[in-house]
């Protein structure tokens, strides 16, 4: 076999996922990211279902077991700090995870592993991204943004919910795929970032969430001694987040100072930390949905294509099982392609049917996301019979994740690829 030119944009986990995959099968893959380097920033992240096996597959459970975050479960905490309900992680190893899975890490371990086991076999470049392509009868035309230009035989866009692949592979007269979601006039937004929290004596692994009225709400993570993760979340209309600038961390950063005002809890200690937050993150809930995830020699894989919001637990799974079906698709109908040749016809088929087989799985992992509207309550009477409510279930300890989260996809089994499973 003469190997594939593969160029992959986007060295995340969807990225770094398909290299290490399309690698194994002796492929030639280049992963381009625009940072300097290998970006390991971001917040703690999950497994589930499916996406454990596909990680097992890769050989990488061991190394991924010594990285895990030490989360033992998530409570709920009304605005005196007293505990209305628990839910533990599920640590059996058998059936539907729990709010936190057995397979907690952070986003930047998950990226170093799949990156060191993966670098030996792929080009990495970093400090640049895709400029423009144009696509020939046997090969894909890139121009980089430094000005210089390679041919593939096919580009992979990795790049995330904003992906600039998919906004040049649908073309600018076309509007780009992402749907909000929506409660009326007011968006959902999530910012993510870390403050200085050193470990209390008494103080546990244990996520902590509290709601406030008005439609706010905020968990901190714990996974090192020295620090808490926050995720604070609000379902707005204000016009000043909304019109903030994606990345401008002052402006949205003032923006959410105004929404929280007087949330009460913990909430005024940490929107003064917030102030000082150099990883802060903020983004607007919603999905991908796209017709179809390629044209041409351009495929879509993670986020990129189909981005199924923070709300189901499913992103990091999404993007794992998609790049594993992706490879195991390019690997048996292009197996015996040759570089610059005629292989457009097995890349056609390839793409067709890894949206044939992995569609049905999104489908379902998408399924009344748009719908749901806010997640947040908008009155103290509405927290207060949320937390009874939570209370009531957690005493019976019932697995609640496992109903409002997507993991439990049906009807749908994981591929074995006889080509990814050669060494």
């Amino acid at each position: 076999m003469v190997p594939l030119k593969v160029l992959i944009s986007g060295g995340g986990v969807a990225g770094n996922a398909l290299a290490f995959w399309l690698s194994k099968l002796g492929h030639d893959v280049t992963v381009v990211e625009r940072f300097s380097s290998l970006r390991v920033t971001g917040l703690q992240l999950d497994l589930r279902g499916h996406g454990i096996e596909v990680m097992k597959r890769m050989g990488l459970e061991q190394a991924f077991r010594s990285k895990s975050a030490p989360e033992q479960g998530i409570q709920i905490v009304d605005s005196s700090n007293t505990r209305r309900a628990f839910f533990p992680a599920n640590k059996s190893g058998k059936g539907p995870q729990n709010f936190t899975t057995e397979f907690e890490i952070m986003r930047g371990d998950l990226c170093r592993l799949i990156y060191d086991a993966t670098k030996d076999r792929t080009k990495y470049i970093f400090g640049t991204s895709v400029e423009s392509f144009e696509e020939k009868d046997s090969a894909v035309e890139i121009r980089f943004a430094d000005g210089k230009t390679n041919h593939f035989d096919l580009w992979v866009g990795a790049d995330g919910v904003g992906s600039r692949t998919r906004k040049l592979m649908l073309g600018s007269g076309t509007a780009d795929k992402f749907y909000p979601v929506k409660s009326g006039e007011s968006a959902v937004y999530v910012a993510y970032f870390t403050i200085p929290r050193p470990l209390q004596k008494g103080d546990q692994y244990i996520a902590t969430s509290y709601m406030a009225p008005g439609r706010r709400g905020v968990m901190t993570r714990r996974s090192n001694p020295d620090s808490l993760q926050v995720y604070l979340g609000c379902t707005s209309a204000s016009e000043r987040l909304k019109k903030a600038r994606p990345g401008d961390m002052k402006e949205e950063k003032a923006a959410l100072a105004e929404i929280f005002a007087g949330a009460g809890w913990q909430i005024p200690d940490i929107v003064k930390d917030m102030m000082d937050a150099g990883d802060f993150y903020c983004e607007r809930m919603g999905l991908i949905k796209l017709d179809s995830w390629s044209r041409g020699r351009v495929v879509l894989v993670g986020d990129a294509a189909y981005c199924p919001s923070a709300n189901t637990g499913m992103g990091t799974t999404s993007s794992m099982v998609g790049a594993y079906i992706l490879a195991g698709e390019i690997g048996k109908h292009c197996g015996g392609l040759a570089s610059g040749g005629d292989n457009k016809d097995g890349l056609t088929t390839a793409f067709k049917a890894y949206e044939e087989k992995f569609r049905p799985f999104m489908d379902q992992v998408q399924k009344g996301v748009l719908e749901s509207g806010s997640v947040y309550p908008s009155s103290a009477f509405g927290i207060a019979v949320i937390n009874i409510l939570l209370g009531v279930v957690s005493r019976f300890n019932f697995n609640l994740g496992k109903w409002i989260l997507k993991e439990g996809v049906k009807d749908w089994d994981l591929p074995d690829y006889k080509e990814l499973n050669q060494s």
